[in-house]
């Protein structure tokens, strides 16, 4: 048995060697011959020949073309962002009349000392009713007289900017169906000002009215966001300076717009609803102590008379309208968002 064993043994190990040298032999042949086998070679070849192929006439203008309004646009938006930084440094030195022509104010400077002078008088008269205090009486006839109304008009401006940023995408779609039926933009505008709602009806009828002074389109939908200085306004007059320059569907360019701003509208609403429990925390918390110190007023004002009849009270006063109003401006950093 183990000399049968010592016969085999040698043959085994040729035949294994033998099979091993061709396996080896058959996949060099395979690696050598399979891209031409399979086409990969010939398709990768004809590749290479398209790509070196030289270019048509027609396709070397597109591609020129192409590349022209893309630097184009480049030079436009890189425009547009220097104008627009130049605005955002203008809109923080804007003059009171200015303010009061963007909160759609039909005043003059006169209008606005008169309507002072009447809050002063009115806060006057309330604060010889609620003490006899000079200094109280000093502070509240200050307030009347330019605090109430710079903020008037700050809350009326406001307010009309809301409502533009409301109506504003309405609009926008009324163009985009106007463009699409093959009216020209200044007939869409035209019709925006008829048809839709306060402010965007008065804006827009403002451009059609600098149009009919020489004034081109472009120019007059840029003097928007002067006028009303909020991003979106900004977005539309970019669009349409940059279709009027660059050429493009308009109908597209202003669709996606619509939704850009019917989305920003969707943003501002979610925050709203979401920084709504804050707010009200923070109007609760901050009007706790003044509640609490008028209970404790009529319950037993000589109690509490003594925060301000005396130097160690008011001092403590002093402290706590700081603190407070330092909380109050860091809950108010807390729960406004901008985008």
């Amino acid at each position: 048995m183990s000399g049968l064993e010592d016969i085999l043994s040698p043959q085994l190990t040729g035949i294994a060697v033998a099979l091993l040298v061709m396996f080896a032999v058959g996949g060099i042949i395979y690696s050598l011959f399979q891209p031409a086998l399979s086409g990969s070679k010939r398709s990768s070849q004809r590749l290479q020949a398209v790509a070196a192929r030289p270019q048509s006439e027609n396709q070397r203008k597109q591609l020129r073309d192409t590349d022209r309004r893309k630097r184009n646009i480049q030079d436009q938006l890189k425009d547009f962002e220097e104008r627009q930084r130049a605005k955002n440094d203008k809109q923080h030195k804007v003059s009171l009349k200015v303010k009061m022509e963007q909160a759609g104010l039909a005043w003059e400077m006169s209008h606005f000392i008169m309507f002072s002078a009447a809050s002063g008088v009115v806060f006057f008269i309330l604060s010889l009713f609620l003490s006899s205090n000079l200094l109280v009486i000093g502070g509240l006839t200050f307030a009347g007289l330019f605090g109430f109304p710079r903020w008037w008009v700050s809350h009326k401006r406001k307010r009309r900017f809301n409502a533009f940023l409301d109506e504003l995408p309405n609009g926008v779609d009324i163009i985009v169906r106007g463009v699409k039926a093959g009216l020209p933009l200044s007939d869409c505008i035209k019709v925006v000002a008829r048809e839709s709602r306060e402010p965007v009806a008065t804006e827009f009828r403002k451009i059609t009215e600098t149009q009919v002074m020489g004034i081109s389109l472009s120019e007059a939908v840029q003097k928007l966001p002067d006028r009303v200085p909020v991003a979106e306004a900004n977005f539309f007059a970019i669009v349409v300076a940059i279709q009027q320059k660059s050429g493009g569907g308009l109908a597209e360019a202003l669709n996606n717009l619509s939704k850009v701003l019917r989305g920003r509208k969707t943003m501002k609403g979610k925050i709203k609803a979401l920084s709504a429990e804050a707010k009200s925390s923070a109007g609760i918390i901050g009007s706790l102590p003044f509640a609490v110190g008028g209970i404790m007023y009529i319950m037993s004002p000589d109690y509490i008379s003594m925060l301000f009849t005396t130097t160690t009270g008011n001092i403590i006063m002093g402290g706590c309208f700081l603190w407070m109003f330092i909380g109050v401006m860091v809950m108010r950093a807390m729960i406004n968002f901008d985008f």
